[in-house]
């Protein structure tokens, strides 16, 4: 379809610490015992699209993530993997891999989206439309451990700063307006204008931005160059791209220009409405037939750029392992509701018990679990709703519940774990206790410790 490919897989994300380090950046963290960059990579064989750049934050990260791909993916997919500085934000990895990108239109999907929405559907989506920019929009997900539906509510009304809120042309197929992030603790405002344009507008909060956009390259590389302020593809360049949608210039030289009757100093009470305000008025045509006449239906003048969305299907999986908590959660998914997407095939047990791992006497590992390869648990264990990764080696009386351990943990007898994630190289001594905890990489957890709601990792040197 010539596109091409651009996955931000990030780099030792702070919020994701203690599970990230040095040697485990975020592309590499598991998910259902695989890095939670094949969740994408996969999904990008899948729709055909084998032409990527990949961009990882930090020379040390690139490295390692790069001769994980080369290894996994070596004669399925021609990936170029290239470093950019940290936290120079999605806009600016862009922008430093700007000379890279020749196509006509540029995919950028995240490195950490685990989702089974096929993107070929959003790349055709964007070329049928001719947009300037597509994003993907999918149900906002409800996180926690809790599994019953009475939860859902609670959850969403507990956590609305995590949404957006997204203005929807009559058809759902235009992007009118996008509040992100600190905008939604204030009152949302909808300039006149924008209602003016569009008639109508269907405003969601169920919604979530996947970040996934295809751009037209032509004027991204003119975003990125004349708005060097602008870090975040997300923050800055989609909303601003949104907001130029009503000029009837396509070219983004500066601000978009004022309405034909608009004052820029009218006061904000005639230019914004609450929006509890807004009155609908299907019988206006979609604003990109009306500007493409001109104003007032006069002579046409150059069609505005259009800002598009695909919206995946409710049964569509898709989310972001963004959070400590977005692990725990896409974790129990994927060996849960989405075990289609784990690539395994589960046992009538409805687990994955690799073939060379080792179980005592009276050890269960129940539904929804997973037990990696050359892993050995003793005598009277329990494993319930839990990934256990690779040569793990777990002693009598260990209870797991709820909880992934990575790959060369260690468990003494009598543990008990649960809600928790447990680092790779770990050491539990024996009778140790953990609730809602994270241990990082390579910790040693000494005999008889009880800890709950605490992170435990080394000092990085």
């Amino acid at each position: 379809m010539d596109f091409q490919v651009v996955v931000l897989a990030g780099g030792t994300s702070k919020n994701l610490v203690p599970l990230v380090s040095k040697e485990v950046p975020k592309a590499l963290l598991p998910v259902g015992n695989r890095p939670v960059i094949s969740y994408v990579l996969e999904l990008l064989e899948l729709s055909n699209l084998k032409d990527l750049i990949v961009v990882v934050e930090g020379q040390d990260a690139a490295v390692r993530v790069g001769s994980w791909i080369s290894g996994a993916y070596v004669d399925r997919l021609h990936v170029e993997v290239a470093a950019v500085p940290e936290d120079v934000g999605t806009a600016g990895a862009l922008r430093a891999i700007a000379h890279h990108l020749t196509a006509k239109d540029i995919l950028v999907v995240s490195g950490d989206i685990v989702s089974d929405v096929p993107l070929g559907a959003v790349a055709a989506a964007h070329r049928r439309h001719d947009a300037v920019v597509t994003a993907m929009l999918c149900s906002a997900p409800v996180s926690g451990p809790s599994e019953s539906g009475s939860s859902v509510g609670k959850d969403k009304a507990k956590k609305p700063g995590h949404y957006n809120i997204i203005g929807l042309d009559p058809t759902k197929q235009f992007l009118v307006y996008i509040a992100t992030g600190a905008e939604l603790e204030k009152d949302i405002r909808i300039q006149k204008s924008i209602l003016r344009a569009v008639g109508q507008m269907e405003i969601r909060s169920d919604l979530m931005d996947a970040h996934l956009y295809a751009f037209k390259r032509s004027v991204l590389h003119e975003v990125l160059d004349q708005k060097d302020t602008f870090q975040s593809l997300k923050q800055d360049v989609l909303p601003y791209l949104v907001r130029c949608q009503l000029s009837s210039e396509v070219l983004l030289n500066g601000a978009p220009q004022t309405e034909e009757n608009g004052n820029e100093k009218a006061s904000s009470q005639n230019n914004q409405l609450m929006l509890s305000q807004i009155l609908a008025n299907s019988s206006t045509p979609s604003f990109h037939e009306l500007y493409a006449l001109g104003p007032n239906g006069s002579t046409p003048v150059r069609r505005t750029h259009k800002c598009c969305v695909y919206i995946a299907g409710k049964s569509k999986y898709c989310v972001r392992l963004n959070s400590i908590q977005a692990f725990s959660d896409i974790n129990r998914d994927v060996i849960g509701d989405a075990s289609h997407l784990s690539g395994y095939s589960f046992s009538a047990q409805n687990n994955i018990i690799h073939p060379s791992a080792e179980l005592g006497s009276k050890t269960t590992v129940g539904p929804h679990c997973m037990l990696g390869e050359g892993s050995q648990m003793g005598d009277k264990c329990s494993v319930k709703r839990s990934v256990i990764g690779r040569h793990c080696r777990i002693g009598s009386n260990v209870k797991v519940v709820n909880s992934v351990v990575m790959n060369h943990v260690t468990i003494g007898d009598g543990c008990s774990i649960q809600n928790s994630i447990i680092c790779s190289n770990v050491q539990l001594q024996d009778r140790v206790v953990l609730k809602d905890c994270q241990v990082g990489a390579g910790f040693v957890v000494t005999a008889g410790s009880e800890c709950k709601g605490e992170a435990l990792a080394k000092k990085e040197k």
